[in-house]
Parts: C-alpha cells; structure tokens; sequence
C-alpha cells in the first residue's frame, strides 16, 4: 500500500461569505474520494476497511482545508491543507490496478515528506518565511520527487510502465540516499522551527511547541514505518497507525487556530465595529489590532513631522528599521504620513491585511498620534521646568553660602573691629564706636534673616529634616514633627521644594488659620518623599487663593509632583505633596496626585526613623 501526504493549516475562524469555488471543490474531494474507493475496494478483500481508512484520511485534510479556506480567503494554509489532502489521495494511487494511476503513485508515494515540511515552515500564515526556509522547502520536494526515481525506474514491481530496468541494488542504494537527504532535511526544518518557537510570543509558543512536535511525528511516520511499525506490527497495522498519525494533522491545527489566536486576515469589518462600540475615550489601538489581526505583540508608531522621528503612545521616542522578525507597514491619511503598525512578520507573512486594518483605523491613529505629540511635548516642557526649578535652587544656594560665608563673616569682623575701637577711644569717639557697632550688628541680623529666607543654612549643611526640626523649634504653638527620612537622602531640589512646602504651610497656619496645634509629616511612598503639614484651625484654605500656595504647586508639578489641599471650613487644612525622588528619568509622567483621604499627621508613624515633638514656643 502506497503512501501520501500529511498536511496542516490554521484553519482561520472568520466572518467571510463562502466562495463560489468552495461549493465546487467540495464536490471534487467528494467525487474522489469514491472514485478512490471504487477503483481500490474491489481488489482489497478483507483489508477493505484499510481502504476506508486511507480515503478518510484524504477527506479529513481536504475538508479541514476547504474549511480554512473558507474562513480565511486572504490565508494560504486553506490552499496548502487541500493540497496536502490531494498528496495523501496521488500517493495512495498505487494501491489500485490501473498502470497509469499506478505509476502517478509510485512517483508521489513520498511526496509526504515535501508537503509535511512545507506547511511546517508556512504555519500560520501559508507563506514561507526567510530563505533558508524556502530552501528546506524546496530540498524537501527535490527529496519526494527526484530521489524517488530509483523506486520505480528500477523496480518493475512498484510501476511496470515507468520501469527501465531490472536492479535491486540501485533501489537499495536510492533507497539509502533518499532517507539520508530526507533526514537533513528533517533536521534542517526541526532547527527552523525551534529558532521559531525561540522567536515567538509567550502565548503562540504554548502552541507551537505541542504543534510542531505534533507535525515532526507525522514528519517522521514515512520512514519509520518501513525501519520501525512494520517490522514490529505488520504492514497492515503500520499502514492504518501512520494514516491515523497523518489524519490528526490537520485536527491539530484547526485547534491550534482556535486556542493560539494567530494571524486574522480579512476581519476588517470586525475591527471597525469595535472601533465604533468602544466606550473609552481612548481606544487600546494595539489591543484591537492585535485581536483582529491574531498577534498580540501588534504595536502602534507615530510620526512626527517636524522633529522626524517616531514614538509610541507615551511619547517615547522608537527607532525603525525592526529586528529581522518584526515587520511593518505605515499608514497614511490624506497623503500624509502619520503612523506605522509593527507586527509579528512570521504569524502575518502578507501584509496586505495590516495595511487595510491601517486603512480602517487612519483617524484613530491620527488622534493618537496628537495625543503622543502632545505628551512628548508636555514632558519635555515638565522637565525643562524641572531643570530651571534645580538651576534656580543651585543658584539660591551659591548666593546664599556666599552671603553666609563672604558678607556675614565680613559684617562680624567689622562688628568686632568696631568694639575694639569703642574700647580703646575716649569720649564722642567710643559713643561713635558703639553705634556704629549696634548698626553693624543690625545689618549681620537682617542678613542672616535674608539667608535664611533665601536658603536656610540648616538645609544646605545638614538636610531637610535638621531644617525641619528648625523651623518647628521656632514655632509658637505646639507642633509635632515626625521624620521618616535620613538626611542626605534627598536630590537637593527636592529637598528644597520640600522645605519650602513646609514652612509655607507653618507661616500660612499661623496668619490665617488662627490654628492652636500643628503637625509636620516627612515620610516615604515608594519612590516618592511625602511630605505633609496639618492645623486644626479654621480651613478654607485652596490652590486658587494665594500666590505661596500656587506657587508652591507650580514648584512641586515642576518636578514632576503632585500637591493636593484639603481644607473643609471649621476642619483645619492638611497639605499633602508627593514628590518623586527614585526614578527621575520620566518626567513625563507628570503629577501623581494621592488617591486615598490623607490621614492627620498628628498619628504619625508607628516606628519613625526620627520624631521630635514640639508641644510649646521655644
């Protein structure tokens, strides 16, 4: 009994209207199949039902591909699945007693080889992928084709009008060197396909892997029944196992298709609807993308004309050309170019389907497109706001030490100088010494009250927790101080940002809320410093009233935080700015408002790094 092929496809699942042509290769399968049974069940006696098996076989690979053609139009597996059901039909043509049939089976009995490889290395999409692929392709088919050729040119038996002569030892060397090729060929495609399991999703590769080793088996069915199933069950039961192994390739991959969500050619009208149903203001492009077309690793690129680059959705910037098994297709809207789609190129070989869907989605790409523009703009305006919040504390701080370690020691040593002159002179000369030493010391005191306005000398010498407890100790009501933080811990802008925070939280407490009690909070949320002041005086405080507070805000958002103000009438006012202090690369990531009620910060943490409560004026 001779031999055809196995095949598989991904039997696509759609909405597309069946093809005229469909209904009229549905009968031709039909027709030979009984015309198979017909030339064959007559001779075959008691084995009849080996015969049904075999004609099932071709059935079931023609039927599983006529209905991937169905569902999917635009993808070859379809075509490849009916063909392998025709190479299972000519390699079994051998079995019958009509010479010409006879010979057509003999020359495709191992043709099995070819077709089984060929849509190994075409799955998902129908096409062959990269050269060295088409070459394993090719080389399977030269392996079935022309390496069968000593089966039958020199074995009267196998195909009498074919046979030029009569020479067992040239079949058994053909035979020999067919297997061989047809091993570097088996190895070649398993290497293939491993590398393609390495390359693939996370979701495709669970599979892949049962799918392709499911297919090597039925790879590996020809050779091992002559060297293995045969010798050990008979040729019968040998004949009926591979048929069977061969019959559950294209079940295999129909299931496939169905779990694994592969390449969807010609679900245009899906996707459009979906556009139109989503309720969100902004659509997941790549998500709708990647259900339509069956690859979830679909990605979305915009481009930006005046700076001639492309970013993703956030606005960060991404290179093109991709890496060899990434592919993409740009879109355009009114003849301009305003995005790329970028997808899996082994799951969708044709691009003609991506392009359409970027036809579909052109405006919705286009609003994304000035959304991206617009957040890669607001988050370079974020950090050129953040760089001159930094240069102007670095300057504070450089003219505050100058004035602190230049004109002040200048003042104290000029003050000294006065006092020993008042104590060496006599009469209206001491007088003189004196006040001018009073007005110097007045000048020292006015400056020091300056510097530490400008930058506290604590804040730069020790951190923003010394300067802290400062500013408390000069408090006078009771206020309490919980530090959660190590000095030295902080950027300096930070720290800066958070001093000032604080102490125009304690100033604006003290002149408008009449309060009696207050509280400081600096702690950690993740990567970001908290810092928090509360009053139990009389609210109403907002954002919106005030140039400290809106200052203050302008400064926080600055570095990329979020400042938020409760202060219900007859409630007191609790300040609460989250500024982020580990990963400072992302300034885009704009302000991050705390989401939860903030607590009172007179609870104070359970085990405080540092805690100081001030409970009277010093």
């Amino acid at each position: 009994m001779r031999l055809g092929a196995g095949a598989r496809g991904p039997a696509g699942l759609g909405t597309h209207r069946c093809d005229r042509t469909l209904p009229v290769l549905a009968a031709a399968v039909l027709t030979l199949g009984g015309v198979q049974l017909a030339l064959t069940l007559p001779g075959s006696g008691g084995l009849w039902w080996v015969q049904l098996v075999v004609t099932a076989t071709f059935w079931v690979f023609a039927g599983a591909g006529l209905l991937a053609w169905h569902r999917r139009p635009g993808n070859r597996m379809g075509m490849l699945l009916v063909w392998g059901g025709l190479a299972v039909f000519a390699g079994t043509l051998g079995n019958t007693a009509v010479p010409a049939l006879a010979a057509a089976g003999a020359v495709t009995a191992t043709v099995v080889l070819a077709v089984t490889v060929h849509l190994l290395l075409a799955f998902p999409s129908g096409r062959v992928h990269g050269a060295p692929a088409r070459a394993v392709v090719v080389a399977g088919y030269a392996v079935s084709l022309l390496l069968q050729a000593p089966q039958y040119l020199f074995d009267p038996s196998a195909a009498p009008a074919l046979s030029v002569a009569d020479s067992p030892g040239l079949v058994t060397a053909g035979t020999w060197v067919q297997r061989a090729a047809g091993a570097v060929v088996v190895v070649a495609a398993a290497v293939l396909l491993a590398r393609r399991i390495a390359a693939a999703h996370a979701a495709h590769r669970r599979v892949l892997v049962p799918l392709f080793a499911y297919g090597m088996l039925a790879l590996l069915s020809v050779p091992l029944r002559a060297t293995v199933l045969e010798p050990a069950f008979g040729a019968v039961a040998a004949a009926v196992v591979q048929f069977a192994v061969l019959g559950g390739v294209p079940v295999a991959f129909v299931l496939a298709m169905l779990r694994g969500g592969f390449a969807r050619e010609g679900e245009l009208e899906e996707l459009a609807a979906q556009l139109a149903a989503t309720d969100d203001a902004r659509a997941d492009l790549p998500a709708l993308l990647g259900r339509a077309l069956g690859d979830p690793s679909v990605e979305v690129l915009y481009w930006m004309p005046r700076a001639a680059v492309w970013t993703d959705g956030s606005g960060a910037l991404r290179t093109l050309p991709l890496p060899e098994h990434r592919a993409s297709v740009e879109v355009s809207a009114a003849g301009e170019r305003i995005g790329a789609i970028v997808y899996d190129g082994y799951l969708i070989a044709d691009p003609e389907p991506v392009r359409a869907a970027g036809r579909v989605m052109a405006l919705a790409i286009e609003r994304e497109r000035l959304l991206a523009r617009l957040l890669a703009q607001r988050g370079a305006l974020i950090a050129s706001r953040a760089r001159i919040v930094t240069a102007a504390d670095r300057e504070r701080r450089r003219v505050a030490r100058d004035l602190h370690d230049g004109m002040q020691v200048r003042l104290v040593l000029l003050a000294l100088e006065a006092q020993r002159l008042a104590a060496a002179a006599d009469g209206p000369a001491a007088g003189q010494a004196l006040a001018l030493r009073r007005g110097l010391d007045e000048t020292a005191a006015r400056l020091r009250s300056f510097v530490h306005e400008l930058m506290p000398s604590a804040l730069i010498e020790r951190g923003l927790c010394a300067a802290a407890e400062d500013l408390v100790d000069r408090m006078p009501v009771p206020t309490a101080l919980h530090a959660e933080i190590a000095d030295g811990a902080l950027p300096p802008d930070v720290e800066s940002t958070a001093y000032f925070l604080i102490a125009e939280g304690l100033t604006n407490a003290l002149k408008h809320a009449h309060a009696g009690r207050l509280s400081v909070r600096i702690g950690r949320d993740g990567d970001a410093i908290v810092v928090e002041v509360h009053d139990d005086g009389v609210g109403g405080a907002s954002l919106h009233t005030g140039h400290g507070l809106r200052g203050l805000a302008d400064r926080v958002h600055a570095l990329g935080g979020g400042l938020r103000v409760d202060s219900a009438t007859g409630c007191g006012t609790h300040l609460r700015a989250e500024l982020p202090c580990g990963d400072r690369a992302h300034p885009e990531a704009g302000p991050q408002p705390a989401e939860a009620e903030p607590q009172p910060a007179e609870a104070g943490p359970q085990h405080p790094t540092h805690a100081r409560v001030r409970e009277a004026a010093g």
